[in-house]
Order: C-alpha cells, then structure tokens, then sequence
C-alpha cells in the first residue's frame, strides 16, 4: 500500500472504516496532477473464501460504468463520427418509431429522453444480447416528452448509448474501452470482464437487513436520507447508487438526516417509491432483473455481458486511472470534457425522487453525487462505488469495495475519503 504523508488523514478514514465493521473488502485510489498519492486496498475480496482483497482485485462496480461509456460516445463525437445534437434516428432508423424521432443523442446522456425502462420483462436469455434489447427500446413510446425532464435512465441508458455507438462503429462499448481506453493505458478496467478476470474478481455482499434487495427499503434508510432511490433502497442487484443523499444533502435541502422536513418529504415519497414493486423506480433498477441468475451481480454471465450502464469490472487503481487520463486530456480534450461536464439538467429527477445534475453522462454535485468540490464530476454505483475527476484541483480517485451500503454511515464511506483527499490539499 502506499499514501503520501501529505494524505495521511486518507489513510486514517480508510483504516477507521474498517475498524468501524462498515467495509468487507475495499480499495480507494488518488491521484493529483498525474501522481499516485493514494493506492490503499485492505479486507477480504470473497467472503465465503477467505481469499484477500489484493492491489489489482477487480469488482463489479455498478454504474461507474456509464462515466465510461460517456467518453467512449465523445470520443466518437471528437472524430466527428457521431453529432450528440443530432436526433439519434439519424444513426438509428428503427429509433424513431413511435414518436421519437426528435430525440437526440444529447437526449440519451443527459437522461432526458423519456426511457428509463423496458415495459416487458428481459429473459436471461437476452442477458448478453445488447443490440436485441435495445432493439425492444426503439419500440417503445416515451414516458414523458422527450426534452422537458429528466430521470435516471438506470438501465436503458447503456443500452441506448450502446447501440449509438454500435451503430457508427459496427463495436460494442466494451470492445472500444479494451482497444482505446483501457489497453493503451494499461488500467484494470473492463466493460464485460473476461474469464481470468472474473475468476480473480471480489465477490459483491449485498445489505443484509431486507429480504428483497429491490422492494424492501427499510425505514431507517429513508429516516437516514441515503439517496437509497438507486443504491441503498435497491441493494445488490440496483445499477446505481446515489452514493447516498447524505446528511449534509439532506441539511442542504431544508431537513435534517433524523427525519426532518427533507426526510418528511423527499425521502418519505422515495421509500414509499422503493417499496412499490410497480414505481417507475423499481420498473427502471430491476429490468432486466440480475436476481434472476445465481448470486445476481457476482454471475459470470453479468459479469461477462459488459451492459454499458453497469458492466464495468474495475479496480480502485483502474477507476481512478482512467479519470486520471481523462483530467490529464489524454482521452479526451480539455475542451470537450469541460463542456461535456458543463450540467444540462438539474434538479428534481423523476425515477430517484431527489434532486440529480448531469452533464453529458457525467454526474454533477447534487444529492446523487456528493463531493467536497464544485468542479467534481464523474459517477457513482450501487452501494457505494464513485469515480471522480476534478481538473480544477488534478484530482482524479476511485473508491470499489464489496460490502453494499444499506444505511447512512455505509453509503458515505466515498464521501467521507474524498472529503478527508480535499481536506490535505
């Protein structure tokens, strides 16, 4: 392990998490201007096994992902391959079946577009066949107009995204990262892992206080505030998390984390949300449903399927290299990533219930996306999981781990080490 004496207080917080029972197995990785000052990994990768958690130990780290595919997309708008205000029909014909022909690929990123489920249910059989789910997704209407609001597309983002990007170049998300993303730059970082990778990657522990990991939210994680809407609420199989709408969100907004007016309001109608079976939040996290396959998340078959919206396989070093190339211009240039983080949308989102902000598929500082700094963006996963990159600060950091949060004080462990990272600088 290694941490710059400037960064102890990091190793501190990582260490006290563990003391504290809140982490399983964990690794967190930083880099500032282009220096690895933090790479700390700690616990047990398989819990059944005993087996630890190693430097390079990947893990499936939900909708990290979709930071990933986002570049993959701008890339291709870079090479003019691909005009994200162009309506996505233009690429895709079948798209514009019913009514959606004006939807453009801004649409898709930002979460706008009106598809934030599959209306009939994926049989496992579809798992590993992208192009055929999104063919059932150019089949659908919109659930509001395309444009006017936005909602987290959980799922269908990637599947969306996806097939754009295969459209223009006959390759899936995962091929592209492999080839221009993640081999060139040698980082642990796979969209659809292959058979070593899996074999070596940290088994997912789900919270263990529900008996449905979709529908059952418990009440102390509505009272706590954790943005359970896409990662605390939906435990294991969920394709994102919030992070955690945390306390001081929660504060921000007018309540407080013990149950306030914030909790009174917000986060009662976003338990009430989790606890439906038929919400558009549970229509949108659990379909097609990983529960379905043996050990969900942790299933070769997911692990392998490298869905665009959650399919990254990673390491903490992986993650936090890749927002190091992308702070450092070397995956994109400055001027593209400045303006694809530039927030398109802010404020209520219509599947979380809370307050999100995204700018062209990267996350911005809101109640989904916690961060100390302004200038932050990047991505969070299901229980826990964030990338960053800030290139005001050339910060760029990655935190992975395999016990999912199911409350306040397990959804903030990002939070808290980025805040402790920001802290010594």
């Amino acid at each position: 392990m290694h941490c710059d004496p400037r960064f102890s207080r990091v190793r501190e917080v990582f260490a006290r998490q563990f003391a504290e029972g809140l982490e399983l197995g964990a690794a967190f990785a930083v880099y500032q201007n282009g220096e690895l000052v933090v790479d700390l990994w700690d616990g047990v990768a398989d819990g059944r096994t005993g087996r630890r958690w190693e430097h390079d130990t990947p893990v499936f780290a939900y909708s990290c992902t979709k930071a990933v595919t986002a570049t993959v997309l701008l890339q291709l708008a870079e090479r003019g391959l691909v005009d994200v205000s162009a309506p996505v029909a233009d690429l895709w014909p079948e798209f514009a079946a019913e009514g959606k022909a004006s939807i453009t690929v801004e649409h898709l990123l930002t979460h706008q577009a009106g598809l934030p489920l599959l209306e009939e249910p994926v049989p496992v059989a579809l798992f590993e066949d992208q192009p055929a789910i999104a063919a059932r997704l150019a089949g659908q209407a919109p659930i509001w107009e395309p444009g006017s609001a936005h909602g987290y597309h959980a799922l269908t983002y990637g599947f969306l995204v996806g097939e754009v990007v295969r459209r223009v170049t006959g390759k899936s998300v995962g091929d592209l990262v492999a080839a221009e993303i993640a081999g060139p730059l040698g980082l642990d970082l796979w969209v659809g892992a292959p058979d070593d990778v899996i074999e070596r990657a940290a088994r997912i522990k789900g919270p263990g206080r529900r008996s449905d990991p979709v529908t059952a939210v418990p009440e102390q994680a509505a009272r706590d505030a954790t943005g359970g809407a896409a990662g605390v609420a939906a435990g294991s199989t969920a394709p994102d998390a919030a992070g955690g709408a945390a306390e001081s969100a929660a504060r921000g907004a007018g309540g407080d984390a013990a149950g306030g007016a914030a909790g009174g309001t917000v986060f009662t109608r976003m338990a009430a949300a989790a606890r439906d079976p038929q919400s558009l939040m549970n229509r949108a996290l659990g379909n097609p449903d990983m529960r379905l396959l043996d050990g969900g998340a942790n299933n070769p078959v997911i692990l392998r399927a490298g869905w665009p919206a959650a399919g990254v396989v990673t390491s903490a070093a992986g993650l936090a290299g890749f927002y190091r190339a992308l702070v450092a211009g070397e995956l994109l240039r400055p001027e593209t990533l400045s303006d694809a983080i530039r927030p398109r949308v802010t404020g209520p989102d219509r599947i979380l219930s809370v307050d999100s902000s995204f700018g062209l598929g990267y996350m911005r500082p809101a109640m989904t996306f916690l961060a100390p700094s302004p200038s932050a963006f990047g991505h969070s996963g299901a229980g826990g999981f964030l990338g960053l990159g800030d290139a005001e600060h050339g910060l760029a950091a990655g935190y992975v781990m395999n016990q999912m949060a199911d409350a306040l004080s397990g959804s903030m462990r990002a939070y808290h080490l980025i805040q402790a990272v920001y802290e010594s600088l």
